[in-house]
């Protein structure tokens, strides 16, 4: 049985006399380094010099400083930057500062577990990572609740680690819904994993597949939207809110019967064997080493994706009717 944290079991007390440094203010760091913040907890962001998002902290009446200053005057640094600056600005701007004693925080084990970033032996190295975009972090909190999620201790110099971990999770708010304990191992695989086979990868591989069928098949590529993309929406709203088990209660007999039928034909063994393959080079580390070599060339590859997938039919009927949905925009702006 997984054991779960809550405020009870998080004590401000092990961050007592400690600054942290948030490096970065982007999705979570601006949720996290507020949440921190008004938990009463002495908080610093870090950004370069002339950031767009500098004014935008100080407007949130966070004091702001430069990476190497806030990391240098800091005793516990979280760096909440994407994953593939992270390992440089370590090393150009952070690691000088550290001193014994002090404490590396990250919400997504990427950089460590793949020896990018190389800490020192005496600093403490631990995880806080919310499972929710950095919008939610800080909606729920403000609302009085938070959103669960995970941590985990790398390296525990001090022997104070994981009371560290366990009281940032609780000022970030993810105390109050609960948190579980992981490696950085576990987190981070099973995150790409996540992200290539299932949420980001699978989904957008299926949506334009069979849209494309439709499509090929005679349909208007109007319809094909609607039923292939629009609506998965409302499905993923009924799974998210009660499990698969919610989402086949609430559709029609109709529904159900046609999927489950025909789900385990169309995702079958020759996906599993996919699956497996795309685990294996995450566990390898095959991924990090193409995903790391692909940042050292300015994203030539993603960007040249990134643009066929804008192309793709389904985007470009996509946009005329989701211009028929002003409510989706609004919605978008909300959060």
């Amino acid at each position: 049985m997984v054991e779960l944290f809550y405020d009870k079991d998080a004590d401000f007390a092990a961050m007592d006399g400690r600054k942290i440094a948030v490096i970065g203010y982007g999705s979570q760091g601006h949720a996290q380094a507020q949440n921190l913040h008004d938990s009463g907890l002495d908080v610093v962001v870090g950004l370069r010099e002339g950031s767009r998002r500098w004014k935008q902290a100080e407007g949130d009446g966070l004091k702001v400083m430069t990476v190497e200053d806030a990391a240098r005057e800091a005793d516990i640094i979280q760096i909440l930057m994407p994953d593939e600056i992270q390992a440089d600005v370590y090393n150009e701007k952070i690691a000088p500062g550290l001193e014994s004693g002090n404490a590396l925080v990250f919400s997504h084990g990427f950089n460590i577990h793949y020896n990018q970033i190389v800490p020192p032996k005496d600093v403490d190295v631990y995880m806080v990572a919310p499972k929710s975009p950095g919008h939610l972090v800080r909606r729920t909190y403000k609302e009085g609740a938070g959103v669960p999620g995970l941590i985990a201790v790398y390296q525990d110099a001090t022997g104070n680690a994981k009371a560290l971990a366990l009281a940032h999770a609780r000022g970030v708010g993810c105390t109050r819904a609960g948190v579980i304990e992981t490696t950085f191992r576990e987190e981070t695989e099973t995150d790409l994993f996540g992200e290539q086979v299932d949420l980001c990868g699978g989904v957008a591989s299926l949506i334009k597949t069979s849209f494309e069928v439709l499509v090929e098949a005679g349909y208007k590529p109007e319809m094909a939207y609607f039923e292939t993309l629009h609506e998965l929406k409302l499905i993923v709203d009924l799974i998210h809110e009660g499990g698969l088990e919610k989402m086949w209660y609430s559709v029609s007999n109709t529904a159900e019967y046609g999927g489950l039928t025909v789900g385990p034909q169309v995702i079958n063994e020759e996906s599993r064997e996919a699956m497996y393959i795309a685990l294996e080079r995450i566990q390898n580390g095959e991924f990090a080493r193409e995903f790391v070599l692909e940042g050292k060339t300015n994203h030539a590859v993603l960007t040249s994706m990134e643009r066929l997938e804008n192309e793709h039919p389904v985007e470009v009927v996509g946009k005329k009717l989701r211009a028929m949905m002003p409510w989706l925009n609004s919605e978008l702006n909300e959060e």
